[in-house]
């Protein structure tokens, strides 16, 4: 289960590059919950669309350096690149907690950090 776990995550982040937000919400169940530690939490797969929608400028740039799994978790360390809305690219580092149910992502618990 943690292999397939981890091939359906680097399948959503290539949804996500690609710029194919609905492919990624089709991999997430509907009461999917996103934590943002420190900064906010969202509910559901609709709110988590309009995230994607408002946040993504442009599809991110992914660079993961380590995937590790264990049972229904998967842990994605690495860095991501965001356009921001004055159409400058920000890095930032990132750990992500994803909790999988029934083989669809079901929650995030996510550690994001400007770089410097």
């Amino acid at each position: 289960m943690s292999e397939k776990n981890k091939s359906i995550l680097l399948q959503g982040n290539a949804a996500i590059s690609a710029g194919n937000n609905q492919g990624f919400l089709d991999l997430c169940t509907e009461d999917t919950s996103w934590e943002f530690v420190g900064e906010k939490t969202i509910n559901g797969k609709q709110a988590v669309s309009a995230y994607l929608n408002e946040t993504y400028q442009e599809p991110p740039k992914f660079n993961v350096k380590e995937l590790i799994a264990e049972g229904d978790f998967v842990i994605a360390v690495g860095e991501i690149e965001l356009k921001q809305k004055d159409h400058t690219w920000i890095k930032y580092d990132y750990c992500d907690i994803w909790r999988f149910r029934e083989g669809k992502m079901a929650s995030l618990r996510g550690f994001v950090i400007p770089k410097t």
